[in-house]
């Protein structure tokens, strides 16, 4: 498991590229500094990703390459409004249903 700290100003462009190279049934976890929010993001298929959203608010979506950064931005404002760094891991083979321990992250 690959654990990165990013800037929240670059987070949505350093995602996007992420996920372009994300092979299927891989994952990736957004989560906040303190890891009590995070942003899952499962490739299901060549254009799909399924999205997990557990913080302020509980979620699941299914969206395409293209509806996926409108979602994300959404997201970001809702799970990481006064957020600076966002820890991100690369999960590996996965799926956005995945449960992990946030303290042992």
């Amino acid at each position: 498991m690959v654990i990165r700290m990013i800037d929240k100003a670059t987070a949505m462009e350093t995602v996007m590229r992420r996920l372009d190279k994300l092979p299927e049934g891989h994952a990736i976890d957004l989560r906040t500094y303190k890891r009590n929010r995070s942003i899952v993001i499962a490739r299901t298929g060549q254009d799909a990703y399924e999205v997990v959203e557990n913080g302020f608010a509980q979620g699941r979506y299914e969206a395409t390459a293209d509806s996926l950064k409108k979602l994300l931005k959404t997201l970001f404002k809702r799970e990481f409004p006064r957020s600076t760094k966002i820890r991100l891991y690369d999960l590996g083979p996965a799926g956005a249903d995945m449960v992990v321990d946030r303290k042992t992250l």
